[in-house]
């Protein structure tokens, strides 16, 4: 192929804007366009981590940052040593978004403004003259020797010399049939990254209460995840459930997102050792009343809850609760069961598992192996992660490998 005159991107989205950049990097000369088929660029980039943007995961060792990813693992070890985490924050600092380090590794601007990434990015559009074309839906791609061609809507045709496709996932298996005649593996997309709802469980009308330290178990699977859980009026959220989702993505849709969950609220511990720490409280406060003295460091609401649950009444005092009455609430504090019963996704940060099979990628360039000129990058491809930054840091490190069109 010659040389790199005309680059297509089709997406506006984190990998579409970062894939356009790097193509301006490495051929300076090459005319690159964006084409956005809405009126809107970088939306997910505006309501990420609340509005911040969770930019990427301090995490600079690539063997540990590739188990972020159910989908894409070690399929990614290439894409992530050409691009990194470290890359990353040096990119944004070097263009005027400096990172800061959450405790729990997620990296946000210090401006803790999703703006700053947004104004960053576009910024750098401009700089580097790259056109970006909102409303324009491209219905179809077609190859004539070494030229793309762009079926836009209208009848209208652009040519161009490669095209990279960074337009996203797809919540349904639809959204890829622009694609259809190019005769690619599509994954059928499920949800991942969802909350569990629990429509007849108690549980709800503590809605807001967090526990910080909860492990996470999947009844009749193999998934089990640490961290926060979050009580919602719907059932629960938080980062432990979010990984428990993206973790079960397939096997949770098999299931039509009925099952049951285990939740040990004190992660740290197990039954034997909660049991010990409640015996300790009533052996030392004998006198006080179990719901006025809590010895976990479970909210008190939720501490109370769970005596209700272990049919313990809260006037009791610690003297008055016998071992096996003691040892059952151990048990449904490390071992507590609730029923699950459909899930909820939130449209702005919709994340899917599935998309364009790895299989068809070559993963050292993200080059279709079958139609040369043709690159992928971002969630249209078959790889989503865990949150924390990470499904960004895919967007960053494809978009970067894609835009070298080697």
């Amino acid at each position: 192929m010659g040389k790199i005159k005309k680059v297509a991107v089709i997406g506006g989205g984190a990998a579409g804007f970062f894939a356009a950049i790097s193509v301006k990097e490495h051929h300076p000369e090459a005319e690159v366009s964006i084409f956005e088929k809405t009126t809107k660029v970088l939306s997910k980039v505006k309501v990420s981590g609340g509005g911040r943007c969770n930019v990427t995961h301090d995490c600079q060792d690539v063997a540990e940052l590739i188990k972020a990813y159910p989908r894409g693992g070690k399929s990614l070890t290439s894409i992530f040593h050409a691009f990194q985490p470290s890359d990353t924050i040096r990119w944004f600092e070097e263009h005027g978004v400096p990172l800061k380090i959450e405790k729990d590794g997620r990296m946000f601007p210090t401006s803790n403004s999703s703006q700053s990434v947004i104004d960053c990015l576009q910024n750098e559009l401009m700089r580097k003259k790259i056109d970006l074309k909102l409303s324009s839906v491209v219905e179809q791609l077609s190859k004539n020797e070494d030229t793309w061609t762009l079926h836009l809507k209208d009848d209208q045709t652009q040519s161009f010399d490669r095209v990279i496709i960074t337009t996203g996932g797809s919540p349904k298996k639809a959204g890829f049939d622009w694609l259809a005649n190019l005769k690619l593996t599509i994954i059928p997309p499920v949800p991942s990254l969802f909350t569990f709802n629990m429509p007849n469980e108690k549980v709800k009308t503590l809605m807001g209460i967090a526990a910080t330290t909860a492990q996470v178990k999947i009844e009749e699977t193999k998934i089990k995840t640490q961290g926060p859980v979050l009580i919602t009026h719907w059932g629960m959220s938080g980062p432990a459930i979010l990984k428990a989702s993206s973790y079960g993505a397939r096997e949770l849709a098999e299931k039509e997102y009925k099952f049951n969950v285990r939740i040990n609220w004190l992660e740290e511990f197990n039954a034997e050792q909660v049991f010990n720490l409640l015996a300790e409280a009533s052996q030392t406060s004998p006198q006080k009343q179990i719901a006025k003295l809590n010895p976990t460091s479970l909210p008190n609401r939720l501490w109370n809850f769970l005596l209700e649950k272990s049919e313990i009444q809260e006037e009791r005092r610690w003297n008055e609760v016998g071992k096996k009455k003691l040892r059952h609430l151990a048990e449904i504090i490390t071992n507590d069961r609730y029923k699950v019963e459909g899930k909820t996704t939130f449209k702005e940060e919709f994340v899917t598992c599935g998309g364009i099979a790895l299989k068809d990628i070559n993963l050292k360039t993200m080059e279709s192996k079958h139609l040369k000129g043709l690159y992928f990058a971002g969630e249209v491809i078959d790889v989503d992660a865990i949150t924390g930054g990470y499904n960004f840091q895919a967007a960053w490190s494809g978009g970067f490998v894609a835009g070298k069109l080697q």
